[in-house]
């Protein structure tokens, strides 16, 4: 049984303690929240519970094995780094931590203490991005082109980073995940309009063999939109996080270019065939997440999504604001 105390009790926190409560080999012992109103609701929604508003009780406690770290970013590294030299394994909200250097010494010191890092990219356990990993693996989209992400809203403003440190992890990390290489350089472009952080934002990022992606996040749009494109030498996918029921429709598309003989222009020719739409599996990915969190601890295995994942993470991160900071220049990586 793997005994957990969770910090945070705000938007996500709930969910990550109830399906802690009701995974096998799992139980939350304690919750802390600064916010009286939030640790009422714990009490009433769990009365066995301890509650508390001084994290310390959490990171000291012998009954303790891991802590969920479920709070704003900047409050990350010294939460997570008093869990490790306590000895706790650490679950930890994206983004990883606010900079590179921290995530740098929060590896080495869960290194030192054979500690689990898992950072919450939960988008990695959903079925669709599953079933896209899957299509890749085989290679059924053939060579990859590009990857091509929309995630934009009206709101939700944060007050203490911009749309980039907000959105852009999802689509990072699911990046980081499917095209296994990381990038060699990228451009930001963005501006800010209403509480001085960029809330419009353009990311692309220069893999290598010829693999470009870019992410566009918008914390102004009229319209909520959540769709990914990812195009291969063989078909091309389109991902709509929205749809009920069809998310992803893969089409059997493509452009061939050959030069004939004889002839100096190249002839281009399309190729248009079926759509079809795989089934996905239909599952809770917080859920099966934190599952994974619970059995890497109890197996000592390093989950796919450690702290080095959570690194790659920071890293394009830290390089899209030095970029946004230079009005779009080149930063390599």
């Amino acid at each position: 049984m793997v005994k957990f105390g969770v910090i945070g009790y705000g938007y996500w926190g709930p969910n990550v303690v109830r399906n802690l409560q009701t995974l096998e080999g799992a139980q939350v012992v304690a919750v802390c929240d600064k916010s009286s109103a939030a640790r009422r609701r714990v009490h009433k929604t769990y009365p066995n519970v301890y509650v508390t508003a001084d994290a310390s009780e959490l990171m000291s406690s012998p009954d303790i094995d891991a802590v969920a770290v479920v709070t704003p970013v900047w409050t990350h590294f010294e939460l997570a780094k008093e869990a490790l030299e306590n000895g706790k394994h650490i679950f930890v909200e994206k983004p990883f931590t606010s900079n590179v250097a921290q995530a740098e010494k929060l590896i080495d010191l869960a290194l030192q203490k054979n500690l689990k890092i898992m950072v919450d990219h939960t988008f990695l356990f959903t079925g669709a991005v599953k079933k896209i990993k899957q299509l890749l693996q085989e290679g059924s989209l053939g060579k990859l082109y590009y990857y091509d992400s929309t995630r934009v809203n009206l709101g939700l403003f944060q007050h203490d980073v911009n749309v980039v440190w907000d959105l852009a992890p999802h689509d990072l990390s699911i990046m980081d995940y499917l095209i296994e290489k990381s990038p060699e350089a990228l451009v930001a472009t963005g501006q800010t309009h209403l509480n001085g952080f960029e809330d419009v934002a353009f990311i692309t990022l220069y893999f290598p063999e010829q693999v470009i992606a870019h992410v566009n996040v918008n914390w102004l749009s009229p319209v909520k939109v959540r769709t990914t494109l990812i195009g291969g030498e063989k078909k091309m996918l389109v991902w709509n996080d929205l749809e009920a029921d069809e998310k992803i429709k893969v089409y059997d598309k493509g452009v061939k270019i050959t030069n004939q003989e004889g002839l100096y222009e190249l002839l281009v020719n399309y190729r248009s065939g079926d759509m079809w739409a795989p089934q996905l599996e239909q599952v809770e990915a917080l859920r099966q997440e934190l599952a994974y969190f619970v059995d890497c601890i109890s197996h000592n295995r390093t989950p796919f999504n450690d702290g080095a994942a959570g690194l790659r993470v920071v890293r394009m991160l830290e390089a899209a604001n030095e970029s946004l900071s230079k009005r779009g220049a080149l930063v390599y990586l």
